[in-house]
């Protein structure tokens, strides 16, 4: 999968597009200490990444196993700590589950594909690409 970020100055904003290959768009923004208008950051998506990617897997986890789970949120929140960025991710369950289960379920958490990526770190590769 390819996603594509455009920006262009003829529309007056600091605001991009971001696109997806299934045509799916969403807007990204700078803070509005920076000029922003107040849309999501590539921070805030980086933390909707890993938002995102618990709670879906966590979703397969608790059908696998038959879980009692009525719903499931994840929060994710970031800051700086000198130059290491910080992200906090809270789990909340609704249902009836051991304390063996809601210890599972925060292994499992861990095993998500964007927290394994964001903890084991990646290599990117930039190119400048004629336009």
């Amino acid at each position: 999968m390819t996603t594509h970020a455009f920006w262009d100055h003829a529309r007056g904003t600091s605001a991009c597009d971001v696109t997806f290959d299934d045509g799916q768009t969403l807007a990204a923004d700078l803070e509005p200490s920076a000029g922003g208008l107040g849309g999501p950051t590539p921070h805030d998506l980086l933390d909707a990444a890993l938002a995102a990617c618990t709670t879906l897997t966590l979703q397969l986890y608790i059908a696998r196993k038959g879980m009692a789970v009525a719903q499931l949120r994840v929060e994710v929140s970031h800051a700086k700590s000198g130059t290491q960025n910080v992200m906090t991710r809270s789990i909340q369950v609704s249902g009836t589950l051991t304390d063996d289960e809601r210890a599972s379920l925060l292994r499992v958490a861990e095993a998500c594909p964007v927290h394994k990526t964001l903890t084991t770190g990646s290599s990117i590769v930039t190119l400048m690409a004629r336009a």
